[in-house]
């Protein structure tokens, strides 16, 4: 027999993995390559690559992996689960493992070795995975690599929820607007990451002993590690990071394939192109966004028709207002004259610095500003508005939701419903005899926003405008429903099996846009009660595919206009506007920042604790060099300095919390019946005085445990049973862990030196 080789494939939710062994089961060659979603041809392009190599070779193979089940059935090669892989794997190289923790793209796994091996692992959420990760380093303008530097200087870790990406999304934002260290906020995702793998997944079994770290995450960033070890208390001798972790799972296919009968490389061949034209059959098609070509063609005159007046700033002299929208993910800033004409835009991404990229915008705007134009007033909205005003010392802020109602207006005086898609949220406003009656915004899912088309678009490996266009030809859009982000990846890889373009999926992805935004967030089970007359704006609904499919299913024909992404800006610089007129004569002048002023500003950034209740608020204040600061953070307004706290009321709260917890216990000598832990939590806040003095008056010495803080939660996060149990539930059980090593340091602990020593 020629040159033997053992091979193992571990097809992930987004890499495959390769190992190849030789007969004496040491590795000659190693793979890591991306699939994109096209597991299926990457498999095949990564046996291709081995039959070429290696042409006078025999294979014993086996596959292993969330993806790679499908894949095995057509190659007809054996499938070996996850957790048997990484049995043979960890038995082999790493066996003094007690718990292996193990991060993927989508997946997460806690696996415990103990005489019965168990597993752990995430169903219905991504988050603290690969994926998440991915998202949340885009949100600060970097990669992973990036992240993981960024994290070595962190100095505070925010609390950052991981249960999803939106929740994520919606804890960073705000820090990023309010000028956070993006170090800090490095440091927190991957703190927010170890929680939910710790909570979620170990369900109230301790990770105790050694524990190994696998999976790619944990491979290649060196600070997620350092905060698994730190939560768990690990130490260097029971910390195992196996060489090549990513890989690992792969080592113990390709040692599970040494059983198997080998195969030529003709063999292999002929499998690998029997993969290639294979495709499952379970997905039914929906109507496509355009039957024939002649039908866009209209559609695009139609929507030609909703753009704003124009003027030409170069020519025009006169007075000018400014309108900023600083939005989650971009930036944008228009000028208009007198008649709410447009006089200028700008339209940009954030890149997780709000005021820096309004500075550069208004720095653009005067650069080309001629001199008989006057800037008599502005205005600001959007995520990062009090932000923006303070530092730039804007005249006007206003929320969203009456920037947009003022926008819409514009274009159709008698809308009756305005859906807003944006980066990463979603805002539907009913209106109702002329006044907003309505307002829903997206809470708890952000699978229908302009960044979760973005995301997967980027994991197609296109540019959004291929995207669209691809959905805009198709003619088979694939039903992906409307699910959340996780869901969704699944579907996208179950239509690529079977056979589905990019532009079905597209389209499909376009549908499901559309369905999130009315089901989950508009919550309308009849699209009539939309009225006749609607608006869609914000940066998603520039995507003619989406557009095309709201079109589709609420049945009627619906007003975009041009600046569909500006209608923030537009309509905060028409309140301007409104104010200037309202309030002001032609002698006053916006006080917004001069272009003198942009090249000086300094911004001072410190954290501090707000001490003035027992909150205790971690304080971002951003100090600017026009004198003004700026205070994020605090979760009521005295944080911020506008309530004083010298106020003559008296603080009830505290006086509640004084009176039923301040007793003392008694003393060991003087509690013969022992010592008794009470937990503050639930009805202990109404009964503790009775039960303290019960268990005293008893002879009992009681022991309360301590007030509740974020360690509180850290120390019950790994004793919950249940993934899904509520943030009361976990500090519950914190409380518990609290009182428990209190008894153990203070009485095991002793009472086991003394045994000790008389032994």
């Amino acid at each position: 027999m020629d040159n033997l080789l053992h091979i193992g494939l571990d097809v992930g939710s987004t890499t495959v993995k390769v190992v190849v062994m030789n007969d004496n089961l040491e590795t000659v060659e190693v793979s890591y390559k991306r699939h994109f979603s096209d597991t299926k041809n990457t498999v095949c392009d990564c046996l291709t690559d081995l039959t070429l190599k290696y042409p006078n070779s025999n294979f014993t193979i086996a596959l292993t992996g969330s993806g790679a089940m499908s894949a095995a059935k057509f190659l007809d090669l054996p499938f070996i689960q996850e957790v048997v892989s990484c049995k043979r794997a960890v038995e082999k190289y790493i066996p003094k493992t007690d718990v292996v923790i193990e991060l993927g793209g989508e997946d997460a796994k806690i696996i415990y070795f103990d005489k019965s091996i168990e597993q752990r692992m995430n169903g219905t959420c991504a988050g603290g995975t690969g994926a998440f990760i991915d998202q949340m380093a885009s949100l600060l303008n970097t990669d992973t690599a990036g992240l993981n530097e960024l994290a070595k200087k962190y100095e505070t870790i925010y609390p950052i929820a991981s249960r999803c990406g939106v929740f994520a999304k919606t804890d960073i934002q705000p820090l990023i607007n309010d000028g956070a260290r993006k170090e800090d906020i490095a440091a927190s995702i991957f703190q927010a990451v170890v929680n939910q793998t710790i909570s979620g997944l170990a369900c109230g079994r301790p990770i105790r002993g050694n524990v190994a770290f696998l999976g790619g995450p944990l491979n290649y960033l060196s600070e997620l590690r350092q905060r698994f070890i730190e939560t768990l208390h690990l130490t260097p001798d029971t910390t195992i990071i196996p060489q090549e972790a990513h890989l690992l799972v792969a080592k113990g296919a390709a040692l599970d394939s040494i059983n198997e009968k080998p195969i030529s490389v003709e063999k292999l061949k002929s499998k690998i192109e029997v993969l290639r034209i294979s495709h499952d059959d379970t997905t039914v098609p929906l109507k496509p966004l355009f039957n024939v070509d002649a039908s866009y063609d209209e559609f695009k005159k139609r929507h030609d028709m909703d753009k704003v007046k124009r003027n030409n700033l170069s020519s025009y002299s006169g007075d000018a207002f400014i309108g900023i929208d600083a939005g989650s993910t971009t930036t944008k800033l228009v000028l208009i004259d007198r008649d709410a004409n447009l006089l200028y835009s700008l339209y940009s991404n954030n890149g997780g610095n709000p005021l820096h990229s309004v500075i550069e915008m208004l720095k653009e705007l005067y650069s080309v500003l001629p001199k008989g134009v006057h800037i008599r007033y502005s205005g600001v909205t959007g995520y990062g508005e009090k932000l923006i005003q303070t530092a730039l010392n804007v005249d006007l802020n206003e929320i969203e939701t009456i920037a947009h109602y003022t926008a819409a207006k514009q274009f159709m005086p008698d809308v009756t419903s305005i859906v807003d898609i944006g980066g990463q949220d979603m805002k539907y406003i009913k209106i109702k005899n002329g006044v907003i009656d309505n307002i829903m915004l997206n809470e708890a899912c952000s699978s229908g926003c302009g960044s979760f088309i973005e995301t997967f678009a980027k994991s197609l490996n296109l540019s959004i405008s291929d995207f669209v266009e691809e959905a805009l030809e198709s003619r088979t859009p694939v039903d992906l429903g409307s699910r959340c982000t996780v869901f969704m990846n699944s579907k996208i890889k179950q239509a690529q099996k079977e056979g589905y373009s990019v532009g079905d999926i597209s389209a499909g992805l376009s549908y499901s846009v559309i369905k999130n935004a009315i089901q989950k967030v508009m919550k309308v089970r009849d699209t009539k009660t939309l009225g006749d007359h609607i608006v869609v704006q914000g940066g998603t609904f520039y995507n003619d595919a989406v557009l095309r499919a709201f079109e589709l299913i609420v049945g009627k024909n619906v007003v975009r206009p041009d600046i569909s992404g500006l209608m923030g800006a537009y309509g905060v610089s028409l309140l301007a506007k409104e104010q200037f007129e309202a309030n002001f004569d032609m002698e006053y002048f916006s006080t917004i920042a001069k272009p003198d002023e942009l090249d000086n500003i300094d911004i001072e950034v410190s954290h501090t604790r707000c001490n003035k209740c027992e909150n205790h608020c971690l304080l971002t204040i951003n100090k600017f060099s026009n004198g003004k600061k700026h205070i994020s953070g605090n979760r009521c307004e005295r944080g911020a300095g506008i309530v004083s706290s010298n106020s003559k009321l008296p603080n009830l709260m505290k006086y509640k919390l004084e009176r039923i917890f301040n007793y003392s216990p008694l003393d060991e000598k003087d509690a013969p019946r022992g010592v008794i832990g009470i937990p503050r939590v639930l009805n202990m806040y109404e009964d503790y005085p009775f039960w303290f003095t019960f268990f005293t008056n008893l002879g009992f010495r009681v022991i309360l445990s301590e007030k509740s803080n974020r360690k509180t939660y850290e120390k019950g996060m790994e004793s919950m049973p249940s993934e899904s149990v509520c943030y009361p539930a976990k500090l519950a059980h914190g409380h518990i862990m609290s009182l428990i090593r209190f008894w153990n340091k203070n009485y095991i602990l002793p009472l086991y030196s003394l045994l000790k020593k008389r032994i």
